[in-house]
């Protein structure tokens, strides 16, 4: 199979399931998709099975497909350059790798441009990570342009919503269509000690767990943090702090929060203190970026946080804070926060699962909401996990937070 391309590379071979021998030499479909668990050896079995198709697939244009052009380098080309060593070659500026003297193109899913490009092609061969992660429209054009002769595709996908195109349409319906599906579990990666696997269920919780550790395709459905409990995450007192960042939600016509958040020498992440200003019909009046700056500055005394994590739509307030930073030293490190929804969700939620995330009394808002911040059921009747639209305020400045300090939480969540 794919050894015959491997020389001198640094890649390490380590032993098959029978699941995953099973997926590399039956994957002879039109479509052949590897779904389950995270870490369960998806990506390595299914770049084996790519690997010989390469050499072995009938002649034309192939390409690789991730959620964006750098995920698809971080989770799949890395890992080819460590199988195959000087046998490929990548040209990162181009969009383009060269693999037994074929040329690959690499495009994004989530780039408008992508799907031209497709459009434009004759495609004989694919291979698409994060598959689950696509617009549709992005798959379906990629179908229709694999019309050479004996073309198949090969893709990996975490689960998602059982309401998902992907599950209700696809997976559902495979044995109507020219496709093959294999389902990997966490103990399909055999190179997996005890150990990791233990440190690696820690980090997921609720759905999350469903989804990411037993591989299942689950609804996300009413409350969204349904471990919060005020009686074990309330507190009354607080540790020495190490370090502190600051999230913030801006609104102009709704709540605008801020969030003060901690590392404390006992290893646990606190929400130390939290601004709140509602605005809108029936409640205060809406404040000026200069008015919000100066309550910021007064709020935030004498603390000096890391970083403060914006909400990456408040360009102008963001602007502000740091046109004053000569004058206030504590706000010259603003960042656009990393509004990666879903993410932010899964490590918040773990965090408060672990015990690990604990909120002060002081931060009556944030307790409120976390008790009241739902999924949007409509938009999982269309396959979609997202959050309703409402009292997510707080949770919004505190997942700016938590997506902001990734080494922080990995120390945290595996103490």
């Amino acid at each position: 199979m794919a050894r015959r391309f491997v020389s001198n590379s640094t890649f390490e071979w380590g032993n098959f399931s029978e699941t995953a021998l099973r997926s590399i030499l039956e994957s002879d479909a039109r479509v052949n998709l590897w779904e389950g668990a995270v870490r369960s050896s998806k990506t390595i079995c299914s770049l084996v099975r790519w690997l010989e198709y390469i050499r072995t697939g009938p002649p034309g244009p192939l390409i690789m497909i991730g959620r964006t052009e750098r995920t698809l380098r971080r989770n799949v080309i890395n890992v080819m350059q460590g199988m195959l060593g000087h046998l490929m070659d990548y040209h990162q500026g181009a969009g383009e790798i060269y693999v037994g003297g074929r040329t690959i193109y690499l495009a994004g899913a989530n780039d408008e441009r992508a799907q031209e490009k497709i459009r434009g092609l004759t495609v004989a061969g694919a291979y698409g990570d994060e598959l689950s992660l696509w617009p549709e429209s992005m798959y379906t054009v990629l179908l229709s342009r694999m019309s050479v002769d004996r073309a198949k595709g090969f893709f990996t996908t975490n689960p998602d919503s059982p309401y998902h195109w992907l599950k209700s349409k696809y997976i559902d319906r495979a044995h109507l269509l020219d496709m093959k599906t294999f389902h990997f579990r966490l103990e399909d990666n055999l190179t997996l000690s005890k150990d990791y696997i233990e440190s690696l269920k820690k980090e997921y919780t609720g759905v999350w767990y469903q989804r990411f550790i037993e591989g299942r395709w689950v609804m996300a459905e009413g409350m969204i943090y349904d471990m919060y409990d005020p009686l074990l995450h309330v507190t009354k007192t607080l540790p020495q702090m190490k370090r502190y960042w600051v999230g913030v939600d801006y609104g102009t016509s709704n709540a605008t929060v801020f969030l003060l958040v901690g590392w404390g020498m006992d290893n646990k992440l606190y929400v130390v203190d939290e601004y709140r200003h509602e605005a809108g019909e029936g409640l205060e009046r809406s404040k000026t970026d200069a008015q919000y700056a100066m309550d910021f500055v007064r709020w935030l005394g004498d603390k000096r946080p890391e970083w403060i994590f914006i909400d990456p739509s408040a360009k102008s307030f963001r602007l502000t804070l740091w046109n004053m930073r000569l004058q206030y030293p504590a706000l010259s490190r603003v960042a656009p926060a990393n509004n990666e929804v879903l993410d932010g969700i899964r490590k918040t939620a773990s965090l408060l699962d672990a015990k690990k995330l604990l909120i002060h009394e002081n931060a009556k808002g944030l307790q409120k909401e976390l008790s009241s911040y739902v999924w949007d059921e409509k938009a999982q009747e269309r396959g979609e996990d997202k959050p309703l639209k409402m009292n997510d305020h707080g949770p919004d400045a505190l997942r700016y937070v938590i997506n902001g300090i990734t080494k922080v939480y990995n120390n945290v969540i595996a103490s």
